[in-house]
């Protein structure tokens, strides 16, 4: 009896775990970046064009579509994205667009669990639009990709392709604001390392932020660490020739030279050697 039942419970389990699986027609992607200091992640199906004419027949120019297939394509952000004078808070909201052959309107809609469009439209649950200039390609794109690309410190596009079609959504952050809060706070404590100094002059260079201030950073991080640390001296001349000192630059970019040398970065070598070549012609 104890193995008739035991039998039976192998067979339903079997019977209830066995699934035919097959592989959809358009299938999940996921896309997910940091830009900046905020995380940007976008989920969505991909449809083929499978030999069929899409925009201006399947998807009719001037009509709503879900960009994409079956659920909401959904784009959440940990931080506020601005596109030109409008702001999308930080969340989670669904992407429609309106196609037209010359530009698209790509709305942010705040519901984000409809199988589609929304049964009823709600013009309040709208939280951005944008209308965008259309790019063609020369040769079809067989399946709809949309990705974050022209990445920055302050900004990125998303990018939205398919067919003979793209159009490019830039975005701008608050990065800098939130770095700068943040330099200010770290270097202000009693505990600042010299890798706080270095990201701290390096950020500042690279934005071309008071290089004096940046310079006098990285001559501490460079105390600090000792010149083995080849990759801040090779900012500090970089640093030291953005203030106008060419030759102080050279003799510190020869220094990065002898230790990157030992560690065997050919890389940082090459580096020096074209900056001190450039500066040599600017004494």
């Amino acid at each position: 009896m104890k193995k008739l039942i035991l039998s039976s419970f192998v067979c339903i389990s079997l019977f209830t775990q066995a699934q035919v699986q097959t592989p959809k027609a358009s299938p999940v992607a996921k896309v997910e970046q940091r830009v900046g200091l905020t995380d940007i992640s976008i989920s969505y199906s991909r449809p083929a064009m499978n030999g069929r004419k899409i925009f201006g027949e399947l998807l009719p120019f001037g009509e709503l579509w879900r960009l994409g297939a079956n659920e909401n394509t959904k784009i959440t952000n940990s931080d506020i994205l601005i596109f030109g004078s409008d702001t999308l808070k930080a969340g989670t909201y669904a992407i429609f667009a309106r196609p037209n052959m010359d530009s698209w309107e790509v709305i942010f809609y705040t519901e984000t669990t409809n199988w589609g469009l929304p049964e009823k439209w709600d013009e309040s649950k709208v939280a951005l639009r944008q209308k965008v200039k259309v790019s063609k390609f020369p040769f079809p794109k067989e399946n709809l990709s949309i990705s974050i690309e022209d990445l920055e410190f302050n900004s990125a596009s998303i990018v939205i392709a398919w067919e003979i079609f793209q159009v490019n959504i830039p975005f701008s952050l608050n990065t800098k604001e939130k770095v700068l809060a943040s330099i200010e706070k770290t270097l202000s404590s009693s505990t600042v390392s010299a890798n706080d100094y270095h990201a701290a002059a390096s950020y500042y260079f690279t934005e071309n932020i008071d290089l004096k201030k940046a310079l006098v950073w990285s001559e501490k991080a460079v105390v600090m660490k000792g010149v083995s640390a080849y990759w801040m001296t090779r900012l500090k001349s970089q640093l030291q020739a953005a203030n106008g000192d060419y030759k102080g630059a050279m003799e510190t970019a020869k220094i990065s030279i002898i230790e990157a040398e030992k560690d065997g970065d050919q890389n940082y070598v090459k580096m020096n050697q074209q900056s001190i070549e450039e500066w040599s012609k600017k004494q």
